[in-house]
């Protein structure tokens, strides 16, 4: 699998790695087997960055990936921190930090965590002096050895990029979201930030596998966030309407190669983009992963297939989510 450099860490990672919510919580349940089991085969096909967050199953998602990890130090792991209060500003503390990472320390039986990111805080928090102090004091701490932000805007992201301590930054991207390209992409390059891209799947509407009589359990946030009722609706099915985001996939069946599947195809127009440093799919099982990760050994998507996710984006999905976010 193709490597890519966070360059603020001084890391190296698979381009393709593994979003590990559904190891946790949200997403319908999932055995500690299946999820020992989903990754050991993502490990196996390449995978070294896992993506978690000390909410995800109130910790679950990061007890199953401590106890997976032990004996492979080559891997890196990303959690997240500061949902477990009252999205407030106020509360972005250090006294907080510490510990939510010690908590997450303890989760992932490690005496430093690889990369800690703020969970999608309040906007205001990103052009907080003091927060970012507080998180240089947690690397100086060794409590984390490197920190980034997952944001829902991107003003969210053009901020933290402008820091000069953030290694990362988080940020959905995928055929139904196109806006970073234009902003958040370029300034990253040109600031040696790491762009690590979420929702890559549109919660699973570019898998090719849904139609209009799909419907999804009632612990499952495809049912039960649609309308943003528990969080920030960009993060189902990208906030895209769930009709208009089938009728894109059908629109764009017609350009994917006949050695790949649609889910396949939009992993590997995230991989195009070259200042995304990886791309964290999420998997339930371990065929899920193993598919994910044959992504990476695609050729480049056609000039033509590109031009096809531009014109379906502009005609369908622009007008519903551009400004949104």
């Amino acid at each position: 699998m193709e490597n890519r450099s966070f360059a603020r860490m001084g890391r190296t990672v698979g381009v393709i790695g593994l979003g590990a919510w559904q190891l946790g919580a949200d997403w319908g349940s999932v055995s500690e087997d299946d999820a020992l089991a989903t990754l050991g085969a993502a490990v196996d096909a390449g995978v070294t960055f896992i993506d978690t967050a000390d909410v995800y199953g109130d910790g679950r998602s990061e007890q199953v990936i401590g106890t997976f990890i032990r004996d492979k130090p080559q891997l890196t792991v990303a959690t997240k921190m500061g949902r477990r209060l009252p999205q407030e500003p106020g509360n972005y503390t250090l006294d907080n930090f510490r510990a939510w990472t010690d908590r997450s320390r303890a989760n992932l039986a490690v005496d430093t965590l690889d990369l800690v990111q703020l969970h999608c805080p309040p906007t205001p928090v990103f052009s907080t002096e003091a927060v970012y102090d507080a998180l240089d004091t947690l690397v100086q701490e060794k409590r984390i050895a490197a920190y980034g932000v997952s944001v829902e805007k991107v003003d969210e992201a053009l901020a933290a990029i402008a820091r000069p301590g953030t290694a990362s930054v988080q940020i959905i991207l995928n055929a139904l979201r196109l806006k970073p390209l234009e902003q958040v992409l370029p300034a990253a390059a040109a600031a040696g930030v790491g762009i690590i891209a979420r929702v890559p799947l549109a919660s699973g509407l570019l898998s090719g596998r849904y139609d209009e009589h799909t419907t999804f359990s009632a612990d499952d946030h495809r049912t039960y966030n649609r309308h943003g009722e528990a969080f920030d609706i960009g993060e189902t099915f990208s906030g895209v309407d769930f009709g208009t985001g089938l009728e894109a996939v059908r629109r764009l069946l017609p350009h994917v190669p006949a050695e790949a599947t649609m889910a396949q195809f939009a992993l590997r127009w995230i991989i195009d983009q070259p200042a995304v440093t990886v791309v964290i799919p999420g998997a339930r099982n371990a065929d899920q992963a193993r598919a994910n990760a044959a992504a990476a050994a695609l050729a480049p998507l056609s000039a033509e297939a590109h031009e096809a996710v531009r014109s379906v984006y502009a005609e369908l999905i622009r007008p519903q989510v551009h400004d949104r976010w």
